[in-house]
């Protein structure tokens, strides 16, 4: 079984949760469905490889700084494909 993610709340109130998302490599989310539209911030560079629902398998290359939109209902596990650490902040509107 694969490492898991780690993921520290920093903000969960009326309007919006905030988790930054820590991967040693090779870690992974788990199979899961967001709930609400949601930005994510890579805090590092590198990339993951995304497991959709039907076991379709594709490789983000995320930089350093450099934000995506998303809208709730996406489902699917991420997996840290790069070499090293990978780590991201996850925004969700609720």
């Amino acid at each position: 079984m694969a490492a898991q993610a780690k993921g520290d709340m920093q903000e969960d109130n009326d309007t919006a949760r905030v988790t930054r998302w820590s991967f040693a490599p090779g870690a992974e989310t788990g199979f899961h469905r967001h709930e609400y539209d949601y930005v994510v911030v890579p805090l590092t560079t590198g990339a993951l490889k995304i497991v959709d629902k039907e076991g379709k398998e594709s490789t983000s290359q995320l930089t350093a700084g450099v934000s995506y939109f998303r809208r709730a209902g996406v489902e699917h596990n991420v997996i840290n494909a790069s070499g090293g650490d990978f780590a991201f902040v996850e925004i969700e509107f609720k």
